[in-house]
């Protein structure tokens, strides 16, 4: 470890060349990265920032749900993060009477907000390097050695729970505590037609004018500790919470980015990145299907659009990603780069001769394994794209996560139907799913659907889920996956070494991160530019009252042509939507506090550019920009559209 530790020491000599990239873990930041954030603007310390013994900016972010970020933004424990982030506990709140989803809700008293069952937020409490206990062990001892550090951990901090994740595959090893709240309520979000502004249609692209943000309240017992729901729980006090401010954005001004970016593949080889873009095209494939029934049926019926908002936009954000992640993967040669990546490090290895043995098999022990499971990896993915998603299993097998309300039989039919017909017309003869009493084909699949679809038959559900798990087993069973794991711990290692000199951070994997830059436009070909903001007149301009993606509500149409944007509006009268930055973010960092030199909050992440989707592997410096909502906008849409001045008198702000 100590050797890791010199060896990530000296990466910190050129950060300041290329400060926009990088997931930095909080615990290394005064050791690498404190005097480069400094040199392009920030005048605040890594103790500032990440600190055990005292509050700090890391004790006002958290872990919003199971998959986006939010911060604490008022001493009331009141949370934002995205509109998205908050889509599907808001869709589940909503009923055709009450619908919070399409026409926005806000608020007026700590009396009305609304429990939302399920939902969590997490708070770090520290992360603690173990790699010296386990870098030695044998996998079945490190499991033995995990569970005892983990327990010692919980049984240290009474009402929280621990983890201990690895990075840099498998060379690193961390003890993270966290504390989870889990009486959340729902204060308040805009329409829909605004916090989802754009739809698809605008989803990854800039220029933007999406307000995605919703604001959710943590709350706890009299002790200020999680507890499960209960009236007389009461706000949360934050050891910490964000200050805001009004004075926007300018090119050029230093700006960072924390919160939990779920999965990177920078430690990838060119065959895993193949496999990945192959794997993902048959999901873009059977996506489209699913989602072209979908849309129709929503389209068609308000209870059914209330019923499959969230599963459509679900399915619909990672199908549009890897559709741009293709093309961006085409255009910017990324399986090329690799390739040659990898015949260099293969040269530096072999001069090498000490660590030859050590890692001069380890790519071709990656590209055989991926190899070898190919196909069987490929049916598991139709499997889980097609037939798996037919909710009728769900609901018979009862499921985790199935709510009889979202439910339409006859929808579920239709999917299932054509879901049916693409896993056949898909699959490979020997791989074909086998059926009790069914020679599944494509002439009898939509009499089969009808079958499995008939009142009281409920066997038939059984037996085709058992059919899809066996199918699934039998295509997954690994004998060479203790192989591949060492060889990609190896490669990591020697990609580590062979970069000696260059910035080096371990592979997203939702635990908390830092992500540094600048406000920065961009241009994404010859003769375009972009500029580093949108205004409101964006939204007029974009407006369609016959596109379901971009309405507009007549009250917000009135306030942007009224130009009513009162203190929200810029110093050039106009009121920003969106900005960019050029931090580096991933799925996961959705609803990730944006923060000026001081810490103050400017505005939340919200998604990517469409030019750069293939920055999950690598970082385009000249291209890659996170979209960010202005907090400026957030705060209009609270104060101008929901008249919610309670909300607005709880936040600090800061000139």
């Amino acid at each position: 470890m100590k050797r890791m530790l010199a060896l990530m020491a000296s990466l910190a000599i050129s950060f300041s060349a290329i400060a926009d990239e990088g997931m930095w873990l909080l615990p290394m930041l005064q050791q690498f990265n404190e005097e480069a954030m400094r040199n392009i603007g920030c005048r605040l310390t890594a103790e500032d920032i990440y600190n055990i013994n005292h509050a700090s900016l890391k004790d006002a972010i958290v872990q919003f749900g199971g998959g986006c970020t939010g911060e604490v933004i008022s001493q009331q424990g009141l949370v934002s993060t995205n509109h998205h982030c908050g889509y599907g506990s808001i869709q589940r709140l909503s009923t055709p009477e009450k619908n919070y989803l399409e026409d926005g809700f806000f608020a007026k008293s700590l009396d009305e907000e609304i429990p939302v069952p399920g939902l969590t937020v997490t708070f770090m409490k520290y992360m603690e390097d173990v790699t010296s206990d386990l870098e030695k062990l044998s996998a079945a001892q490190r499991e033995g050695k995990t569970k005892e550090i983990i327990s010692a951990a919980e049984k240290k901090n009474p009402s929280c729970t621990a983890r201990v994740m690895s990075f840099y595959n498998d060379n690193v090893w961390y003890l993270i505590v966290y504390q989870v709240f889990k009486d959340i309520r729902f204060v308040g979000a805009p329409p829909a037609s605004m916090g989802k502004f754009g739809g698809e249609a605008d989803n990854w692209m800039w220029p933007r004018h999406t307000c995605d943000f919703s604001l959710f309240r943590i709350y706890a017992d009299a002790d200020n500790n999680p507890a499960e729901y209960s009236s007389d729980n009461r706000p949360y006090t934050p050891a910490k919470s964000l200050k805001i401010s009004l004075k926007g954005t300018q090119e050029g001004d230093f700006a960072f980015i924390m919160g939990y970016p779920g999965r990177t593949q920078r430690f990838q080889t060119a065959s895993q990145l193949e496999d990945m873009v192959e794997t993902n095209n048959l999901r873009v494939e059977a996506r489209t299907v699913l989602q072209d029934v979908m849309w129709a049926e929503m389209m068609a019926d308000p209870v059914v659009r209330l019923q499959y908002a969230n599963k459509f936009a679900g399915s619909a954000n990672g199908w549009k990603k890897w559709q741009g992640e293709d093309l961006a993967f085409k255009k910017l040669n990324i399986i090329g780069r690799q390739q040659q990546k990898e015949a260099d490090l293969t040269k530096w290895i072999n001069k090498k001769n000490s660590r030859k043995k050590a890692w001069g098999d380890a790519i071709e022990t990656i590209d055989s394994y991926i190899d070898g499971r190919k196909d069987a990896y490929r049916n598991v993915i139709l499997l889980n794209e097609t037939l798996a998603r037919i909710e009728l299993l769900q609901k018979v097998n009862g499921q985790r996560g199935f709510r009889e309300q979202d439910y339409n039989k006859e929808v579920d039919r239709k999917i299932a139907k054509a879901m049916t017909e693409f896993y056949l017309d898909k699959v490979k003869e020997e791989d074909r799913i086998q059926l009790p009493g069914w020679d599944l084909t494509k002439e009898n699949s939509d009499e089969y659907i009808d079958w499995l679809f008939e009142e009281g038959n409920d066997q038939g559900a059984v037996d085709l889920m058992k059919a899809i798990r066996s199918a699934a087993a039998a295509a997954m069973k690994d004998d060479g996956r203790d192989s591949f794991n060492k060889a990609s711990s190896d490669y990591a290692a020697a990609l580590l070494a062979w970069k000696k000199g260059e910035p080096s951070y371990p592979d997203a994997n939702f635990t908390m991160r830092l992500t540094y830059g600048s406000v920065k436009p961009y241009s994404p070909k010859d003769g375009v530019s972009y500029w580093y903001y949108c205004t409101a007149n964006g939204v007029l301009e974009k407006e369609n009252p016959d596109d379901y993606e971009f309405r507009v509500p007549e009250k917000v149409h009135d306030l942007i042509a009224g130009k009513d944007f009162g203190r929200y509006a810029d110093a050039d009268g106009s009121l920003h939507t969106c900005f960019l930055t050029n931090n580096d973010i991933t799925g996961g960092n959705s609803g990730s506090p944006v923060l000026d030199a001081d810490g103050n909050l400017i505005g939340l992440a919200f998604d990517g550019n469409w030019e750069s989707m293939s920055s999950d592997v690598c970082f385009e410096p000249d291209l890659q920009r996170c979209i960010n909502v202005d907090i400026r906008y957030v705060l209009w849409m609270v104060e101008k559209w929901g008249e919610a001045g309670n909300i607005i008198d709880e936040l600090d702000f800061v000139k």
